[in-house]
């Protein structure tokens, strides 16, 4: 077994098989994958139950029941585990909670669950490396300080992975909720130039939107159930600029404030916005178009010269060949 696990040939027939798998299931489960939308929003809207119950028990007594909600649970093992170690004060600072809320996890436990990863990744990699460096004794070619660096490195990189996979998971949302910014903004100001509240316009905007962006429609469903509940409105809108990270749509945020607080119509701010958000969104498509030549003159020099090369001086080297 330690002979078959440290054959090269192996060891690349694995890797190589693993790969194919991986491309075979990306380009297959979007075709099986069926749209969770309904479950989704479902799952989003409960969140003005427990908003609702949320101020309530602030308003009785803040000691006793400040945390609960009707859709609070808490998995107490991991809870218990982050508390016996500690955790929240060794790996969690002012930013942790605001990036899993930007990348969508709001539930009591998700922190917990965020924690422990951190803390049990780095002994998984770095086991997994001494058992595969050392156990197998593979690389004698390299020192045994190049071995022991090649493990804390695997050990490091299980520490940071939660974090590159926060900050994916927030990328592709903001990536989604900014593409779908600007119809909401014009189907925002369509509600509101109507005559509709804006806690009504918030509402219908989430179900119109949640087909082209489900990430926006839970933003725009919890914004809906803040503006219901909390005391200040005003906080309903930051805590959506917040949640989302996006200049443009703290921008919209800011001008519903000022629209909360002077009394001022909100619908030309809120054509001039959806116009910038419009343009802004062309803009970046028009950076993307124009940085895609440079982008592919590698692989052409890689794979297209060769072959035009080859097909144009195939004949006469064939020629020359045949003549020598």
């Amino acid at each position: 077994m330690v002979e078959t696990l440290s054959n090269p040939t192996f060891v690349m027939a694995v890797l190589v098989s693993i790969a194919v798998f991986a491309t075979i299931f990306t380009l297959v489960m979007p075709m099986f994958d069926k749209s969770d939308l309904k479950s989704r929003m479902n799952r989003v809207a409960l969140e003005r139950d427990e908003i609702r119950a949320r101020e309530r028990a602030r308003l009785n007594t803040e000691r006793n029941n400040a945390q609960k909600g009707l859709r609070y649970q808490k998995n107490m093992s991991v809870g218990r585990l982050v508390e016996q170690l500690n955790l929240r004060q060794a790996l969690v600072d002012e930013a942790t909670v605001g990036k899993l809320r930007m990348a969508g996890y709001r539930s009591p436990n998700a922190l917990n669950i965020y924690l422990v990863a951190r803390f049990i990744l780095p002994f998984l990699f770095g086991g997994f490396a001494v058992f595969y460096i050392f156990g197998l004794e593979l690389l004698q070619q390299y020192s045994f300080l190049v071995r022991c660096c090649m493990c804390v490195g695997a050990a490091y990189a299980g520490f940071y992975a939660p974090i590159l996979f926060i900050s994916n998971r927030t990328a592709k949302r903001q990536q989604s909720i900014r593409t779908a910014w600007p119809d909401a903004l014009d189907l925002l100001l369509i509600c509101v130039e109507s005559g509709v509240s804006i806690e009504a316009a918030f509402h219908r905007v989430a179900e119109e939107i949640a087909m082209q962006s489900p990430p926006l429609g839970e933003e725009l469903v919890l914004t809906t159930a803040e503006l219901s509940y909390l005391q200040e409105r005003r906080k309903a809108y930051e805590n959506l600029g917040i949640r989302t990270g996006l200049e443009p749509v703290k921008s919209v945020t800011q001008a519903l404030i000022q629209a909360e607080r002077y009394g001022t119509p909100i619908a030309q701010a809120l054509r001039v916005l959806a116009q910038e958000s419009r343009d802004h969104r062309m803009t970046e498509a028009e950076k993307k178009a124009a940085a895609l030549p440079p982008k592919l003159t590698v692989p052409m020099i890689l794979f297209f010269l060769p072959v035009i090369f080859a097909v144009i001086m195939g004949p006469a080297l064939m020629q020359v060949y045949d003549t020598f």
